[in-house]
């Protein structure tokens, strides 16, 4: 009889780990904040976690629930790209790079974050090491090699050639022992440092298998978040996506990068919703951004990109279906490249952008159809104007829109709604049925 008890308790014990092991991430906990993208070394003049850390509370007041810290690691000085290096060239997954601080300071941030309700992931780099990790000396076949028998670099699939990333060495994930030793590691800052989730780096460029080994190992310890740089179109497609509580909506953020460059319209945009909504699964949270560090740094500022329709793309990013995020130095109308391998920092200057999104984050915390939600409805409507957007959000039987002209000349909306309905941004009443549109105004409507 107790041997039988035994047997009971024990598979009662492991259906509950399976049912915990395949549920996502309790998207309620951020279903009405935003994702903050911190980049450390060029956040304050002195780099330092101390400085970022005395800021949350004005993240918190900004309304963000996710701080997503880049790279805290050591960077390798073998092959380094610049005088400081890439945050991605990575020499020891278990330690803090010197330049912020030290782990007491790491750990001192985190607890700070949770103090204010906010979640802290780790971006983390999987694909390769810097040069000077110890693996390349003790672990060589940790890593892909040539027809030489020498460790490269990453390896673009498509040409056979090198992506030009000379800072780090490529790993190889037919070797089991390096993807323990590498989960193991994502494992430490989850134990020992109480971190919440990571942001994978080029998530597409690890087998689905590490990734589902990862976070069914992770998920043993915490529900952690895992945000994915891919998306469901890259290498690895849905399948691989899926995984994941959340990734890039990186196709969409093309899209608006060329409709201000007249290569799109709102046509375009229209089919890539779509598409979205089609080919993603319901529980599947897209990130939506105007910026994130690469951006920024290769592909220009959002001054660069939108012009003087900046706030505008960045609205539309509250509305769209998915959670939005705001790089570094953002909320303070960051106009400058950031430095990727020098020193550089933000200035924390008085800018209309920090009531822009502090504004935007009040109107999505006091507005429930601006949650991350399944069950609101998603929908287009016709503007007979390729240059004018409308959405519309629906639950229940409540409703909210948004429109916006996303062009630099005056637009004539025409929908078939009769409605005059309120803007939230700017208490004007707006009719949808006929109406005018300055360059770049947008609305809120209820």
């Amino acid at each position: 009889m107790k041997k039988t008890l035994l047997l009971f308790l024990l598979f009662f014990i492991s259906c509950n780990d399976q049912k915990e092991l395949s549920t996502n991430f309790n998207i309620n906990e951020i279903k009405d904040g935003v994702i903050y993208e911190a980049n450390i070394r060029q956040y304050s003049e002195s780099g330092k976690f101390q400085d970022f850390t005395k800021d949350i509370y004005k993240l918190k007041d900004l309304g963000v629930k996710i701080i997503w810290l880049m790279p805290i690691h050591p960077i390798s000085k073998t092959n380094r790209k610049g005088t400081l290096g890439s945050y991605y060239s990575i020499s020891d997954y278990k330690a803090v790079n010197p330049e912020f601080g030290n782990k007491d300071d790491l750990d001192e941030l985190i607890k700070e974050a949770h103090k204010h309700g906010m979640l802290v992931i780790l971006d983390w780099v999987a694909n390769h090491t810097g040069w000077d990790h110890k693996w390349i000396e003790n672990k060589p076949d940790y890593y892909t090699k040539n027809e030489n028998g020498e460790i490269t670099d990453p390896i673009n699939p498509s040409t056979g050639e090198s992506w030009g990333w000379t800072d780090v060495a490529d790993l190889n994930f037919d070797n089991m022992e390096m993807q323990n030793e590498m989960i193991e590691a994502m494992e430490y800052w989850v134990k020992e440092h109480e971190i919440d989730g990571y942001r994978l780096d080029a998530a597409h460029s690890c087998p689905a298998s590490f990734w589902k080994k990862s976070i069914e190992r992770l998920k043993k310890i915490k529900n952690v978040l895992m945000l994915a740089e891919s998306d469901g179109y890259h290498t690895g497609g849905f399948e691989l996506i899926e995984l994941f509580d959340m990734s890039y909506n990186w196709s969409g953020h093309h899209v608006l990068n060329k409709i201000y460059k007249k290569e799109n319209n709102s046509e375009d945009l229209k089919i890539n919703i779509n598409r979205n909504l089609n080919d993603y699964s319901s529980k599947h949270v897209l990130m939506n951004f105007t910026s994130n560090h690469d951006e920024n740094t290769w592909a220009g500022t959002v001054f660069d990109r939108y012009g003087d329709g900046a706030k505008t793309f960045a609205a539309l990013t509250y509305f769209l279906p998915g959670i939005p995020l705001i790089y570094n130095g953002q909320e303070y109308g960051l106009n400058k490249r950031l430095e990727f391998f020098e020193k550089d920092f933000i200035t924390k200057k008085q800018s209309d952008f920090y009531e822009f999104y502090s504004n935007l984050n009040s109107l999505k915390k006091e507005n429930n159809l601006l949650d991350i939600d399944s069950e609101i409805k998603f929908e287009i409507i016709e503007t007979n104007n390729k240059n004018l957007i409308c959405y519309k959000r629906t639950k229940n039987n409540d409703s909210m829109y948004f429109v916006a002209n996303l062009s630099e000349e005056s637009q004539e909306i025409n929908t078939e709604f009769s409605e005059t309905l309120k803007s939230l941004n700017s208490d004007k009443m707006i009719s949808l049925k006929k109406n005018s549109l300055n360059p770049w105004e947008y609305h809120f409507l209820k």
